[in-house]
Order: C-alpha cells, then structure tokens, then sequence
C-alpha cells in the first residue's frame, strides 16, 4: 500500500510541479541552515577526552584580595599561584594531579637547512601524559624524579617530530629550545584534543595544537616565556614564584564521586589554614569543575554561534509555515478527488495516511537539497579565519540527523493540511461535482 501512495506522490507531484518545487527548496534552505549550525555546535561542544572526562576536573580556590573585583558575568578564573599549585601537587590527594602552563619556544633545528621556527607548547608535570591518556608512537613521559632533579628532557608531537627529524628515530635524539639542549624521551600520536582543554580558555581554545612538552620546573628554572594571563596583587615580588600571582593551570583525577567530595573538603581545609596565616581573605567556596562543566562553564562556545543557531531553526519555522500554507492549498484543491474515494469506501486514516507520505516526500527531498545545503554552508565555515574553523566536518551522526529531521519537519508541516483535507464531508463535495 505504501508503494501505491509513493506513485501517487508522484503523479501528485506532476501535476503541480511549480508548488512541489517550491516547498522542496523552503525546506531545503530551512534544513541546509539549521544543520549548519547544528553540525558547528556539535564538533564544538563534544567531549574532547571521550571516556577519560568524566574522572578529570579542576579545583578551584581564589586567594586574590576582596578588593580584587569580579562582575558575576565573568567565567570563573582556575589559575593557581605557584605556592598553591606545589602545595597540591606533592600533597597527592588525588589519583593524580598535573600543574602546567603554555609557552612559545624558538626551536633551533640541528640541520643548517632548517632555519629557527617558533611553537607553541606546555610546561607540565610528570602526571600530566598518564592523567589525559596521551597516546605515545614512541618512548614514554618522564618521571616526578626527573621534575623535581629539572631534567632537560621533551615530548614532541607528530608534526613537530616529523619537521625535526623526518621518519628517523628521534628516542634520544636532542632538539634546542631557546638555548637550551633537551633530550627527546617520547613522540606523541598526533595528539591534538578539541578544544585545548588544559591550557587557559581563550579565543585559540581550537585549532591550537602543542608541539612540545618539557618539566614545569625546569621551564621556570631557565625562565623560559609563558603563554596566558598573570593576574598579580600588592606586590608580586618574583611573580612566577609569588603567592600573589596566578597563572598556572592545575588539573586532578579523581575516579569516584566520594574522592570529589573528599578532594573538595580538602581544598576548603586548605583555604582556611591558608587564611590563619593571612591569605586567601575571600569566604571558603571551594569547587572542583567536571571536564564538561568546565567547558560550559568557560563558556568555550561562543555565545554569537548559538544565536545563529537559534535563528536558523527559526528561519526553518518559517519555511515550515510556508509549507503548511503550501500544502493546506495543495490538498483541498483535491478535495473532490478526495471525496470520491471516501465515497468508494477509503477511510480517514488510509486518506490521513496517503497525504502524510506526500508530505514525507516532500520532506526527504528537502533533506537531499538540505544536505547539499549544508555542506555548502560547512565549506563557507571552513574559510574562516576562526581556530574551530577547520572541524566543520559533517560526520555520519550529523548526515543521518538531516535526514531524520528533514522528514520530521515534512511531515509535522503536513499534519495539519492532511488532517483537514481528510475530514472533509464527501457529500457536499460530491454535490458540488
């Protein structure tokens, strides 16, 4: 039966071909815009450790003076003194723990063909490649021993291993950072998780990728530049080692929800000793932030993009009004039509049913007209000058999504057309025949 009302589609379709032709391409328009925007949103919001986020979170405790003003607007800063930053990470009262910061290196190539180049990297402690699972082509991280002895040792990412050393073994090879000697003891797997989650939320949170990874403590022992916001009060003093200064970022992983709760009393502990020797003067709210949490609270997804989104679908709620209009015009014009098959003996549901495929037509091919729509708006996406830019990529889940919403959209635009068209009353039809 559903093959014979495909073929009256069909011949439906024929006979108004100029009707047809414009609510397929409303619904296409409608369709191509929203899952633009759906599609962006997606790859932006995803997790970018999946089955690894949900034991890694942030602490956060606030040792900036009263003083120090924040507007209830603005996302909650993680940044940790250097002071609180040691004190948790040698406490250990997490499975693990890593503080880190990011930095931009010259690296001077060992071959006079390759001039000095800069990349960006992260300072980092020993738990920092074990905690986010960093997946290793070659050798391994280094160990708390080598942080605290400030080993001039390096991870390197893909790419910068490949422009270094081609496809050579690179394991103890040497590549000079700034002026520094460091030894190569892993090469990463093209790791390179969107956003960047660990680094300081900022307009590169995606697109960035670290090329490099060498001991937090030797960094600051060389004094080596760091990427991202100092936030400094009274007087600094040495403000990378100050207790008056933020700017590292510290990260936990906890495998329980009764090792959250225990890790958060313990920051609070921390913050009230911390005020019986006259810091943190702000009143005890410790927090530990989920990954996910984090994110959303970092607000990592701009606001400007959701409001697109919210225009689209609303551009598809009118497309899909016009379509109503279209379709109510459609069906009671074949009112006559319709009367005699109920006269014939068709009930209301067989005519319900037989619009109702009409309309999911009319769906689906405004879902392949709204798929080429997409793409369309995707390619205009990727040249944009934005670091999210280049993720804009239509995945299956998304492509099947299209379609799903495509034939949801024709036949909740049908609904209504098709309920009225089947209740109208044969006899004074016919009488008019």
């Amino acid at each position: 039966m559903l093959g014979h009302y495909c073929l009256l589609a069909l011949y439906s379709f024929k006979r108004s071909k100029t009707i047809t032709a414009l609510m397929i391409i409303a619904i296409g328009l409608g369709i191509g815009a929203s899952m633009t925007m759906i599609t962006v949103l997606h790859v932006m919001s995803g997790d970018p450790l999946p089955g690894r986020s949900a034991h890694l979170y942030v602490p956060v405790i606030d040792p900036h003076p009263i003083s120090h003003t924040t507007s209830k607007d603005t996302v909650v800063d993680g940044s940790m003194t250097w002071t609180d930053a040691m004190y948790l990470l040698h406490a250990a009262h997490a499975d693990r723990q890593a503080a880190m910061s990011s930095g931009t290196l010259p690296v001077r190539p060992a071959h006079d063909s390759l001039r000095p180049f800069f990349e960006s990297g992260h300072y980092v402690t020993a738990d920092f490649f074990p905690m986010f699972g960093t997946p290793f082509r070659a050798g391994s991280g280094w160990s708390a021993q080598d942080d605290t002895n400030h080993a001039r040792v390096v991870v390197l990412n893909t790419e910068l291993n490949r422009k270094l050393f081609g496809n050579a073994p690179s394991i103890g090879r040497i590549v000079r950072l700034k002026n520094t000697d460091f030894r190569v003891i892993g090469v990463l797997d093209n790791w390179q998780p969107q956003p960047t989650f660990y680094a300081q939320i900022d307009n590169a949170a995606f697109g960035s990728t670290d090329q490099f990874f060498i001991p937090l403590e030797t960094a600051v022992e060389l004094n080596f530049d760091f990427s991202g916001r100092m936030s400094c009060w009274d007087n600094g003093g040495d403000a990378r080692l100050s207790d008056h200064c933020t700017w590292l970022q510290f990260w936990v992983e906890l495998d329980s929800a009764a090792k959250v709760r225990t890790y958060r009393n313990v920051l609070a502990d921390y913050w009230r000793d911390q005020q019986a020797h006259g810091r943190f003067p702000r009143p005890v709210d410790a927090q530990v932030y989920g990954l996910m949490d984090w994110l959303s609270n970092q607000q990592v997804v701009p606001g400007d993009l959701r409001l697109q989104l919210w225009l689209a679908l609303g551009f598809l709620g009118v497309c899909l009004l016009n379509i109503v209009g279209l379709l109510l015009a459609k069906f009671l014009r074949r009112s006559g039509e319709i009367s005699v098959r109920r006269a014939l003996g068709a009930r209301r549901r067989d005519v319900f049913l037989q619009l109702g495929v009409e309309a999911g037509t009319i769906g689906l091919a405004g879902g392949l007209l709204g798929l080429a729509m997409a793409e369309l708006g995707l390619w205009s996406v990727r040249q944009r000058p934005d670091g999210y830019a280049h993720l804009a990529q239509m995945n299956s889940a998304m492509l099947l999504g299209t379609f799903v919403l495509a034939m949801i959209a024709g036949l909740c635009a049908g609904l209504v057309p098709a309920w009225r068209a089947c209740n109208v009353a044969p006899a004074l039809q016919l009488k008019n025949q």
